[in-house]
């Protein structure tokens, strides 16, 4: 026999366990400031309770349209350029972009607050919400769920999760093919400076290099490994620690332009010759690659199609579309320029 669904929740079913009339709730769901404090957490522990789960009827939908974009640093060319394909596509959809820094640690561990937060992005006119490079904490994944309110992350530091729809790059692929690139040149001493253990995509890059050194049949040195911040300061100061060594690499793989950028520095800091004495490659591919001197062999992401479908994905989720997949990959191409070249041979040793 089959059971009977449940009577879903209303928003009068929560004003009345809550005491306070619907038009309170709907203060509360919306962010509105005119709500104490008390009141507001109050009732939004008996949604949490009740299970209520908000709904946006289609007409409302096409009035006042706005995504959220979560990123926490503009500057870097990578951020810029997936943010501008974000900014082309919003407006092609006549849809408005809001831009937020990732929720603070207060709302970040408390589903009161994230549900709050949510509440704000959709009083704003959010239909939907993109995270760049950006942790998603869970209460915020499960007040969105809730509240009916669709993420996509793009590039996220974490990209196991199913209940996020992901936006990516085939990264193990990206780090392979730039360190089978420095093998064909005869490289054996490569060296890699990537980002933070934490995010899956570094990760990935890294595995990448070291299934290209395991088929090519040489020796992963653990000295020739760095960690550190997608950032030029710390491509900067690892790559002089591995310049300094005894046995310096002949090759530096980085895990995106910035640290490139400076592992180049480092370079020129120590009258290091690129490509003549240390090949580098980076990852990303960004405008700047062509600005440099020499300029840089670095693998293409493809940043704009990432922001493009991210939008693209996120509005037609909140037009109750399920997307095709959960962790969408974009083709790499590894892009060769003047930065890395063939091992330097001197007096009968490879250098």
């Amino acid at each position: 026999m089959q059971r009977p669904r449940p009577e879903k929740v209303t928003l009068a079913d929560v004003a009345a366990r809550a005491g306070v009339s619907p038009a309170t709730v709907s203060k509360v769901l919306n962010g509105r400031s005119d709500v104490s404090p008390s009141t507001r957490a109050y009732v939004l522990n008996v949604i949490e309770q009740v299970g209520y789960r908000g709904t946006t009827p289609r007409h409302e939908r096409r009035r006042n349209r706005a995504l959220v974009t979560v990123l926490d640093f503009v500057a870097s060319r990578y951020a810029g350029t997936v943010l501008q394909s974000i900014l082309d596509t919003a407006t092609e959809a006549d849809a408005e972009l809001l831009l937020r820094l990732p929720p603070g640690e207060k709302i970040a561990n408390s589903r009161t607050s994230a549900r709050t937060w949510v509440a704000q992005q959709q009083a704003a006119g959010a239909i939907g919400v993109i995270g760049l490079a950006v942790t998603v904490p869970d209460p915020i994944i499960d007040a969105a769920r809730d509240l009916a309110l669709p993420v996509v992350a793009i590039d996220p530091i974490d990209t196991t999760d199913s209940r996020v729809v992901s936006i990516g790059a085939t990264n193990w692929a990206g780090g392979r093919s730039a360190t089978d690139h420095l093998i064909e040149l005869g490289h054996k001493r490569i060296a890699w400076i990537g980002g933070p253990l934490s995010s899956a995509p570094s990760a990935e890059r890294f595995h990448g290099l070291r299934a290209a050194l395991d088929a090519a049949g040489l020796p992963a040195d653990p000295d020739l490994v760095r960690h550190g911040a997608f950032e030029v300061e710390s491509g900067r100061l690892h790559a002089r620690e591995l310049l300094s060594l005894a046995a310096p690499p002949t090759a530096i793989v980085a895990g995106n332009d910035e640290i490139a950028i400076g592992v180049l520095a480092a370079a020129a800091e120590l009258d290091v010759g690129v490509p003549a004495a240390l090949s580098v490659t980076g990852f990303d591919d960004t405008p700047q690659t062509e600005w440099m001197t020499p300029r840089l062999t670095s693998v293409r992401q493809p940043l704009a199609g990432m922001g493009r479908i991210a939008v693209e994905t996120v509005l037609a989720m909140a037009e109750g579309t399920a997307p095709v997949s959960r962790h969408l990959q974009l083709a790499t191409a590894l892009s060769i320029r003047d930065s890395t070249g063939p091992v330097l041979i001197t007096k009968g040793a490879i250098r």
